[in-house]
């Protein structure tokens, strides 16, 4: 009897620490544009424009801004998640680069056109993570959204530079309560 009520303990437990369902998409298309990010560098290290791109993060800032009402997310907080987007973005972009700056050469993989290609690919996962983000939005206050993610984040499946770059794409997605004492 005692280890059935254990065993039902750390069930409830763990079934109340699990992530919500509506975390996975988010951290996956997370994911999908942390990847998008080597065609970005691939493309940047053959035109050899710098990876900062101020006018553009600009236009996709203010894209978010303007979108954001209709997904029913504060402008502000689609802001701030879009900018750590792109700033876990630039991470990957930067070390790509000096990678292959490293070793004399890029991969010789295709070079999908970065305007004609990838900026449409990156607008259309942008409505798909704001309405992820807004799904997202109620556990985002949540004490456990911390774990969730540091949980999600150290899978072993994460190579470190994908891994340290979601860190930076997640870094404000939680909202820390002041605790009153």
């Amino acid at each position: 009897m005692k280890h059935r009520l254990v065993l039902a303990l750390l069930f409830a437990t763990a079934t109340a620490n699990a992530a919500p369902p509506t975390l996975e998409p988010l951290l996956n298309s997370i994911a999908e544009r942390l990847a998008i990010a080597d065609q970005v560098a691939l493309s940047k290290w053959d035109s050899k424009k710098p990876v900062e791109d101020k006018k553009r993060e600009q236009e996709v800032i203010a894209s978010v801004v303007a979108q954001a009402p209709g997904y029913k997310l504060d402008p502000a907080a689609a802001e701030q998640f879009f900018s750590a987007q792109i700033e876990a973005n630039k991470m990957v972009q930067y070390t790509r680069l000096s990678d292959w700056q490293f070793q004399g050469k890029a991969p010789d993989d295709p070079r999908p056109d970065l305007v004609g290609q990838i900026r449409p690919q990156l607008d259309q996962l942008q409505k798909r993570l704001l309405q992820q983000l807004a799904d997202f939005s109620p556990e985002r206050s949540n004490p456990q959204c911390s774990q969730w993610l540091a949980t999600a984040v150290h899978k072993p499946l994460h190579d470190p530079l994908q891994q340290i770059a979601t860190i930076r794409a997640t870094a404000e997605l939680c909202i820390q309560t002041p605790s009153t004492q």
